[in-house]
């Protein structure tokens, strides 16, 4: 979790400062295209409507013209089939800085999982660097499904204790 700061000259936004809360994806595009990243951020927010606030809009920040394209190829192919209009903002990415300590995997840090953190991670940003901590943080904001932590039980290194409590916390 960090913030970016992109293109906030927009009037529909009111600024608290030029900051948007957003995450970014580092991802190996041997193992995943961008254009799959972009399908699943579609499908994890609420595209047609906009925030009217600079720090919690949606927004995709792209790094280079290649990933602006492709962005608002995939924008305009979702408004074609859905015949809705997609709110979501496209726009150059100038930082990201990453959020505060006490915002890094704040779920986790906050759930029944929490005793494990000092067990696995000693320093904080290896914490904040953990694929499995982030999975594991997921779990604990109760998302994901009871397939999905089948499948990846085994892989997030947590004892049987552990396994009990994202069962339940998945269950809900």
């Amino acid at each position: 979790m960090g913030y970016a700061g992109g293109n906030t000259d927009s009037p529909t936004y009111s600024s608290i400062g030029d900051h948007t809360e957003t995450v970014q994806v580092d991802f190996d595009p041997k193992k995943i295209t961008y254009r799959q990243v972009l399908d699943i951020f579609w499908k994890s927010h609420n595209y047609t409507q906009q925030t009217g606030i600079t720090q919690y809009k949606n927004a995709i920040f792209y790094h280079n013209a290649e990933q602006r394209q492709e962005a608002v190829a995939n924008k305009d192919a979702l408004e074609l089939s859905t015949s809705k209009t997609v709110q979501t903002d496209i726009v150059p990415l100038k930082s990201f800085t990453l959020a505060e300590d006490y915002h890094q995997k704040y779920l986790l840090k906050h759930s029944a999982l929490n005793h494990l953190l000092d067990k696995f991670y000693i320093r904080h940003a290896d914490l904040v660097d953990s694929t499995a901590a982030t999975r594991l943080n997921g779990y604990a904001g109760q998302n994901g499904t009871k397939a999905q932590l089948s499948r990846e039980l085994q892989s997030l290194g947590v004892g049987e204790d552990g396994k009990k409590v994202l069962k339940k916390l998945v269950g809900k």
